[in-house]
């Protein structure tokens, strides 16, 4: 029987550790939104404390007064905005309607079904859990929905991380692929953040809203890179 040299041993590696590692990316996301749920809907102990005690630590001795200079705090409603609807939407349609344009239909659609599946997801836990936005320090936005999971650290995750990763597949560099995906999720945690800065959310509903957009975006990628293996240059793990 032949030895199999070093680069086979790597490749056959990595065939089986790639699916484990997209499958622990998945599920240990969801892992940790079902204990953050789980803890928020019991509304006590450490949960209670972390979700105030960082509210606080955001606000100056009046609670209606964000920490930080003015330009400081429309900076933040500036990257909040960027993980609105109005701003999610257009950035799916613009990116769907490029897709198109290329004939790349598949991309288009997942993209597309990434989005509406994420909102809808969203939408329907808010309904579930009808947390009420936090009434511990001002609101600096208006806000109408219900708190828990927050939908713009959700939806900015599935959108933003989503339109990365197929944006990155493109790229033949290693380090190119890396800065894209490095942007969108930093976006992504700069997003979820400014809606605690804001007094917007509890700290947990940014929390379970990263992880499951995480979860969702992540299998997302995994079904388009199946879809699309044969077509060009393919993300590295």
């Amino acid at each position: 029987m032949r030895a199999l040299n070093p680069k086979t041993w790597l490749a056959l590696a990595r065939r089986e550790i790639v699916p484990i590692a997209v499958l622990l990316g998945i599920g240990l996301p969801i892992l940790a939104f079902i204990e953050i749920a789980d803890e928020v809907t019991e509304g006590e102990g450490e949960v209670r404390w972390f979700d105030e005690g960082l509210l606080l630590a955001l606000r100056t001795s009046d609670p209606g007064d964000p920490i930080g200079p003015r330009w400081f705090e429309t900076s933040v409603m500036d990257i909040s905005a960027l993980g609105g609807f109005a701003v999610l939407a257009l950035v799916t349609l613009f990116a769907v309607g490029y897709l198109l344009v290329l004939k790349r239909r598949g991309e288009a659609l997942l993209l597309l079904a990434a989005t509406l599946g994420g909102t809808a997801i969203s939408e329907g836990l808010k309904m579930g859990f009808n947390r009420s936005r936090p009434d511990l320090v001002a609101h600096i936005v208006e806000t109408t929905s219900m708190s828990f999971p927050s939908g713009h650290a959700m939806l900015s995750a599935v959108t933003y991380l989503t339109l990365g990763a197929l944006i990155a597949r493109t790229q033949e560099k290693r380090r190119l692929r890396g800065y894209i995906l490095g942007a969108a999720i930093l976006l992504t945690l700069l997003i979820g953040a400014s809606r605690i800065y804001l007094g917007v959310h509890w700290p947990t509903d940014v929390l379970a809203g990263w992880c499951l957009g995480a979860s969702w975006a992540l299998l997302c990628w995994a079904i388009a890179t199946w879809l699309m293996r044969d077509r060009g240059p393919t993300l590295e793990a």
